[in-house]
């Protein structure tokens, strides 16, 4: 099983996208530990346009049940900047990778 990396694309630089991506992995693992499904396996990362597309896709995930954490950064008002997701393939597969 994938885990995905959801992660606004309207962030600051690449490398910026590229922490905020880590964060959420971080956030991952440390609320789920080891993960039936994943153990340090595929990881795929995605991008979405803005705040609100990122909301969107995460009440999907509770909608539907999925493992998903996400990561909201301090340094910027605590903004919504990533979302990590268990086994989310045809949920998330019309996004652009990172």
């Amino acid at each position: 099983m994938k885990l995905y990396v959801l992660v606004r694309d309207d962030l600051k630089t690449p490398g910026y996208k590229a922490v905020q991506a880590g964060h959420a992995v971080a956030e991952f693992l440390l609320e789920y530990g080891k993960t039936p499904g994943w153990d340090n396996g595929t990881l795929v990362f995605l991008v979405v346009k803005s705040e609100d597309e990122l909301e969107y896709y995460q009440d999907l995930f509770a909608y539907r049940e999925k493992l998903y954490s996400s990561f909201y950064e301090p340094d910027i008002g605590n903004q919504l900047t990533a979302v990590a997701v268990l086994g989310a393939d045809t949920l998330v597969k019309d996004l652009p990778l990172l």
